[in-house]
């Protein structure tokens, strides 16, 4: 299928493929303009430049290296699966059938994440060598999301995606929608803030706040759930209640509470 753009045509498998990097650098770019509001910080600037153990420009490169790796990936599934999307396209799915497609795809991105992301946190080997590399963002901020290493690149969050696409059975035009809105989430959960107003706060628990805690020395065994809900941390006891401070300077801080179980 293609859509017009501008009197061009762009094909759905092209906007699949490229409209969530695109949403990534915009969506980031938006919180490195707003990463001066000091009131609304999960930590302070002075922490974001200290204690990271990566220079940003490493952190544009890996993240670039990683999209390159995905974008590949995306492309060659597009082509495998196009006859069967197509098909699927061509029955006009339902608003039901849609919300059924992207709610399957959100639970098994979760699911694979979820236990890829803990194990490589139990593998000693595995934490050394390739996961590491995302934890040393200490500070989290908004465009070192996919900062990882590529291999965990393309285990968790590639493999993951195209696990979610080819279960749901989603077309690519409805791949655009939920991968750009992944992408939205995932990089909000590294943006270091809390702003007022913002919607995944109220509707989803697993947000800045408490993925922060997992970049945390104390929260490293816990919160592992990324990127929509906590249910797996909740139901194998991983996950770390918190509360939202303010600082006395500014800003807030994630705290965690006494109430969860040590591993």
């Amino acid at each position: 299928m293609e859509i017009m753009k501008g009197g061009v045509k762009v094909s759905d498998e092209l906007l699949g493929t490229f409209a969530p990097i695109v949403v990534y650098w915009i969506y980031s770019g938006i919180y490195v303009l707003l990463g001066s509001l000091e009131n609304y910080r999960l930590h302070t600037k002075k922490d974001e430049d200290e204690k990271n153990l990566v220079p940003k420009k490493d952190v544009v490169k890996g993240v670039i290296l990683q999209q390159a790796v995905q974008a590949v990936v995306a492309t060659l599934l597009f082509a495998v699966t196009g006859n069967d999307s197509e098909a699927a396209q061509a029955q006009q799915a339902s608003f039901i059938v849609l919300a059924r497609q992207l709610f399957v795809a959100m639970v098994v991105l979760d699911t694979w994440q979820y236990f890829m992301h803990r194990y490589m946190h139990q593998n000693k080997f595995l934490y050394r060598h390739i996961h590491s590399l995302h934890h040393r963002l200490v500070v989290p901020y908004a465009f070192g999301a996919l900062y990882n290493h590529p291999l965990e690149g393309l285990l968790l969050d590639t493999v993951g995606g195209a696990l979610a696409f080819l279960v749901s059975g989603m077309s690519p035009r409805a791949s655009i929608f939920f991968f750009s809105f992944a992408t939205i989430k995932t990089v909000d959960d590294h943006c270091g803030l809390w702003l007022p107003g913002n919607l995944f706060h109220i509707f989803f628990r697993n947000n800045s706040a408490y993925h922060d805690i997992h970049h945390q020395l104390h929260g490293n065994k816990y919160n592992f759930s990324q990127p929509f809900f906590v249910t797996w941390d909740r139901i194998l006891g991983t996950y770390m209640p918190y509360s939202l401070e303010k600082r006395t300077n500014s800003g807030f801080e994630a705290r965690p509470t006494k109430d969860y179980k040590e591993n």
